[in-house]
């Protein structure tokens, strides 16, 4: 079975997904007119300017549930703030070297214009005809492309891929962090997670909404501000960490032995691979969240979904990776969640251990959350609302079963049906980027003057 995984994984990611992620990365920057630059003021603006009002997510009679703009993108940001940021950011770094971590703010940069696109047509093909909102690429590819085999096919490979494999991935890092802190079997640690993620997914949309706007912002400040504190504590580390960085992304140390390029093409390879995992950027899962959103203008929320991959990818990949720098926890032959633990256990004493598995705990808790919402809006696609109960029970078995499994493996079965969701969504921003575009186009010319 890993034989297979690992010749899929070569295929997808040595060979495919990351020009094509970067291609369309390009095309829609192009397309839509650099949104990344002219568009994310107004994206910070939207996401967060009526944070302190009153504003209420239920709808006016005879209009389905939705969620305000602000919770759509903690839905969105709980999904992409998860194992990617603490394990992943290790995992680039110890199989691609400090170069990867350029490679994942590539990534990251063009991944703002392909989610701005994804964002867009999720809310102009989103479904309102139910009591609840749901929308996402199935429902792009269905109704835009007119391909239910896309359609079909994406569904299924994100369940599998997100509510699924995903959730193992999640439930199997909380229990490595957890039981290092807690002499706890990890198989209970998997149970009492199910339980916890159970309690919230009964409540509906209105509670994971609930939910995600309430601990996302809580769980990122607070994980931002340890990181901060033990870069501030190795100044004189910072200077050389950059430099390592820029360094690794360019040059080669295998240069022998016909070696040349291996290691650049691996720091592209595993940045731009775990850039993915983390920000979803073309992955087609984040749409879900900002389908749902209730906006004026579908621009608006492709403004804000933008504003997701900057505080997953340029701000809370790039503090983790900072710290497994400053600290030297990349230098001592460790990977995953282990190399992270290790480098807030030297910047911050055995209080590291326990901060950065309480991170952790909400970090991929809050993902699971999110990813069981993208993935139930797969099963009401393929098979009705009835079926939501028994997907429901379907995610917390898995997760409990990831709680135990073997880390790698894990890890391995994400990325490759990771990448094969990919495929039908890309193919499906190409097909409608002149819909997006004219959406933009109609934002600027037309809203902005009647807004005015």
């Amino acid at each position: 079975m890993q034989a297979f995984i690992d010749v899929v994984n070569g295929f997808l990611w040595d060979n495919f997904l990351i020009y094509a992620l970067l291609f369309v990365g390009v095309y829609y920057t192009i397309r839509l007119g650099i949104p990344q630059i002219s568009k994310v003021g107004p994206g910070f603006k939207q996401a967060f300017g009526g944070i302190f009002k009153k504003e209420k997510n239920e709808s006016a009679d005879g209009e389905a549930d939705g969620m305000t703009s602000f919770q759509a993108l903690a839905t969105a940001v709980a999904a992409q703030v998860g194992t990617g940021n603490l394990a992943g950011v290790a995992t680039a770094i110890a199989a691609g070297g400090p170069g990867a971590i350029f490679w994942m703010w590539v990534s990251a940069v063009l991944g703002m214009a392909t989610n701005f696109g994804e964002a867009v047509l999720a809310q102009k093909y989103a479904d309102r005809s139910g009591e609840e909102v749901t929308g996402g690429p199935a429902y792009y590819l269905s109704r835009g492309v007119k391909s239910k085999f896309l359609a079909g096919f994406f569904a299924v490979t994100i369940i599998i891929a997100l509510g699924f494999v995903g959730n193992m991935v999640q439930s199997n890092s909380i229990a490595t962090a957890v039981s290092a802190v807690v002499p706890i079997p990890k198989v209970v640690i998997g149970v009492l997670t199910a339980a916890f993620v159970g309690l919230i997914l009964v409540g509906g949309m209105s509670r994971i909404a609930s939910f995600a706007e309430l601990v996302v912002p809580f769980m990122a400040l607070l994980y931002i501000i340890g990181s901060f504190v033990i870069v501030f504590k190795n100044p004189a580390a910072l200077g050389p960490a950059f430099k390592s960085i820029f360094q690794g992304a360019f040059t080669t140390q295998a240069a022998v032995g016909g070696a040349l390029g291996v290691t650049m093409k691996q720091a592209a390879r595993y940045g731009i691979a775990r850039g993915l995992f983390s920000n979803e950027a073309g992955m087609g899962s984040t749409p879900h969240a900002h389908a749902v959103a209730k906006v004026a203008h579908p621009a608006q929320q492709g403004m804000v979904a933008m504003v997701g991959v900057i505080i997953d990818t340029i701000v809370i990949c790039t503090v983790t990776a900072l710290i497994n720098l400053v600290t030297g926890a990349n230098t001592l032959g460790l990977t995953g969640i282990e190399m992270t633990q290790e480098a807030f256990r030297l910047g911050l004493g055995n209080f590291g251990l326990v901060f950065i598995a309480i991170s952790l705990f909400f970090f991929a808790l809050t993902t699971i959350i999110g990813w069981y919402f993208f993935g139930e809006a797969n099963i009401k696609y393929l098979f009705g609302a009835k079926a939501v109960n028994i997907y429901k029970i379907a995610v917390l078995g898995f997760i409990i079963l990831g709680s135990f499994m073997e880390v790698a493996v894990v890890w391995d079965l994400a990325d490759m049906f990771n990448g094969l969701m990919v495929i039908p969504n890309l193919i499906g921003l190409l097909i409608l980027a002149p819909q997006a575009a004219a959406i933009v186009k109609d934002y600027d010319t037309s809203f902005i003057k009647q807004q005015r």
